[in-house]
């Protein structure tokens, strides 16, 4: 589209770096600067103290402006941030698409109860819950945060069918992965392919443009 001879900017979401545990501060500061901004955070049993739940990437805020390397935010001066994320040189850009996204991955993870480890049938785990502190198997795995965990566990010589607290069952050190089943946020877009920036040959650096 071109107004009065000028083309009209082309507007992409960004990824900023906060300093630690200063997500919530920077968003603020972004939001009272006018600034669009997505901060995906999903409701958890163990949420930060003074909020009722936790961001879903710790340390990574989303911005939308214009596609302009020649004129960025001086966002760095803002509360709470450390800078733009960057990838050998160049700021990457995140699509409209994958923003909508992850904000339906965040509803549906709290549709489903919050950010909190589902444990399956037949998974190895450790129980600590008061004096108790064992190895046992899951038995029947808890429908939400606040239903217990139906395990198996040696007592006396033999196998005793019990139901703990979510909270009191762990996950094992060195646990095949593929018994682990957890909310946590979707990294690909189907098929093997990551979100640009989420990849696991991803190197982000800051810096304070």
């Amino acid at each position: 589209m071109v107004t009065g001879g000028f083309a009209a900017p082309m507007f992409r979401w960004y990824v900023i770096r906060t300093k630690p545990q200063s997500e919530y501060v920077a968003a603020s500061a972004l939001e009272e600067e006018g600034f669009e901004m997505f901060f995906p955070r999903v409701k958890s049993p163990k949420p930060r103290p003074g909020h009722a739940d936790v961001p879903l990437f710790p340390g990574y805020l989303f911005l939308r402006c214009p596609e302009d390397e020649r004129g960025w935010p001086s966002v760095h001066q803002l509360a709470g941030i450390l800078g733009w994320v960057r990838f050998d040189g160049t700021i990457p850009s995140l699509s409209d698409e994958i923003i909508d996204d992850l904000a339906m991955r965040v509803a549906s993870i709290d549709g489903s109860g919050g950010l909190w480890n589902r444990f399956r049938p037949g998974e190895r785990v450790r129980v600590v819950d008061g004096e108790v502190d064992c190895l046992a198997r899951v038995v029947e795995g808890a429908s939400s945060p606040t239903d217990r965990v139906k395990v198996l566990m040696g007592f006396l010589g033999r196998q005793v069918a019990v139901r703990v607290p979510w909270g009191s069952v762990h996950g094992v050190p060195g646990e095949p992965r593929t018994a682990r089943q957890s909310s946590g946020a979707r990294r690909t877009r189907g098929r093997g392919r990551w979100i640009r920036g989420f990849g696991p040959r991803a190197a982000p650096t800051t810096d304070s443009a």
